[in-house]
């Protein structure tokens, strides 16, 4: 098991929520182990932009995007399944246009905006 540490944003989205329901929607992400990380499958995946290595975790409405840290699990961002920026960061971009996103790299500085 690990510990799980939430940025801004993403605990400003699970105050969204009810207290019933912020259980419900942590619930899959407190549940995961190391052997999940070494060999995600559904609705496990993961993605590298740059060299940060992401897991994207799908749990009912909503998205967690997380790095690992040693033993701890930091959400970077919660996001709602049907919103433009779960959108974009899960997209799946040809090469020469993910390439031209991190030059650029105004998108990432958006995302990262999201956290503070």
């Amino acid at each position: 098991m690990f510990q799980v540490n939430f940025s801004e944003q993403a605990m400003h989205e699970l105050n969204k929520l009810d207290k019933l329901a912020q259980l419900d929607a942590i619930d899959p992400i407190t549940s995961l182990k190391p052997s999940d990380l070494a060999h995600p499958r559904e609705p496990l995946g993961y993605f590298k932009r740059g060299r940060k290595m992401l897991y994207r975790l799908r749990a009912g409405d909503f998205r967690f995007y997380f790095d690992v840290r040693g033993e701890t699990l930091h959400v970077d961002y919660i996001l709602h399944r049907n919103s433009l920026e779960d959108f974009l960061l899960r997209n799946k971009l040809p090469v020469t246009e993910q390439q031209l996103v991190e030059q650029n790299s105004k998108f990432w500085q958006y995302l990262e905006s999201l956290t503070k």
